[in-house]
């Protein structure tokens, strides 16, 4: 039995105006022995900083001397956002593509953003499987979302072993707001065009490491790679529930100071019409807006900032395909 490699490689992936270059780090992992390649990033957005720390604890687990094949890990795929424990990157350095899961695979003539994704497109293009680590609100029930239909990217999910899992519809299956907002260019999308099978965990809160979330994160990177036959092992049957992911979210029908239903908790099984809470006008004390669910299915993100401004997203339903 051999012993496996680690190398930690400085990778320049853009330059700013001033000539400073934009650097992070990229992890190899080589087994001893052939296999397939598994490409790992977290941080596009930068305030989602667990799966950094998944990355950090699955650094220390993974038992070099059983890995067959080659892991490739980014802890942090944008400094930048990073830095500013943002979402977006400021407009002065990419105005026309802020969100960086907009625009894979990239473009190596194209605005930072788009330059930084090509630099590390050169490592996805490579893999036989991506799992792109992103986390959500302050009340989100861990999950992972792949593409409807992706019967690799379903199996990809199902080993990764969330209680709940999300299928996207895509390209002309998806909704006009699918592509308003630009989904077709998030990494996962873009692998999955070009045959990779690919997965979303949103492992929950950001900004704040959540030790709960973090253990199944690495246990998700474990069973990944034993299903992948990267590890030794067997990946563990599971009790899980399929659901498409709905990007009509309960929103604010008015602006106040919005309370949840106190009964409710995320994962629960919801009806259409049932009470997500009540926004009501701060100084006079009057209910502006009663906030329901406009389907059944399964309350996976439930907000918990009091001051909402009409239009914002309150609560997320899934509808249920399998469970």
């Amino acid at each position: 039995m051999g012993d496996g490699t680690h190398t930690g490689e400085q990778v320049t992936l853009a330059r700013l105006p001033s000539g400073v270059e934009l650097t992070t780090t990229v992890h190899t992992y080589r087994g001893d022995e052939p296999g397939p390649t598994l490409y790992v990033q977290a941080a596009q957005h930068g305030r989602e900083i667990n799966g950094t720390e998944v990355l950090r604890r699955f650094h220390e687990r993974l038992p070099l001397e059983t890995l067959s094949g080659t892991v490739i890990a980014v802890p942090v795929a944008n400094p930048l956002t990073f830095d500013r424990v943002s979402y977006t990157t400021p407009e002065q350095l990419d105005s026309v593509n802020p969100n960086m899961n907009r625009i894979w695979p990239g473009n190596g003539d194209g605005s930072l953003h788009q330059r930084m994704a090509a630099r590390l497109w050169e490592y996805v293009a490579t893999a036989d499987a991506i799992v792109d680590l992103h986390t959500g609100s302050p009340d989100m029930l861990p999950h992972v979302v792949y593409r409807e239909g992706d019967e690799r990217s379903r199996s990809l999910a199902e080993a990764f072993g969330t209680d709940l899992l999300l299928s996207e519809q895509a390209d002309e299956d998806a909704s006009d707001e699918w592509h308003h907002r630009g989904f077709a260019g998030k990494l996962r999308v873009a692998a999955a065009e070009e045959g990779i099978p690919s997965i979303t965990p949103e492992l929950a809160y950001n900004k704040q490491i959540l030790e709960t979330v973090v253990d199944d994160g690495v246990e998700g990177l474990l069973d990944v790679c034993r299903y992948l036959d990267l590890l030794p092992g067997p990946v563990p049957r599971r009790d899980q529930s399929i659901a498409r992911n709905h990007l009509g979210q309960v929103t604010a029908g008015d602006s106040g100071l919005f309370r949840p239903n106190p009964s409710l908790e995320v994962g629960e099984s919801v009806s259409e019409g049932h009470s997500i809470g009540t926004v009501y006008h701060p100084t006079t004390y009057e209910t502006l807006y009663e906030a329901t669910a406009d389907r059944g299915g399964i309350l996976y993100a439930l907000t918990q900032e009091a001051t909402v401004t009409a239009g914002d997203q309150l609560a997320s339903v899934a509808l249920v395909r399998e469970a």
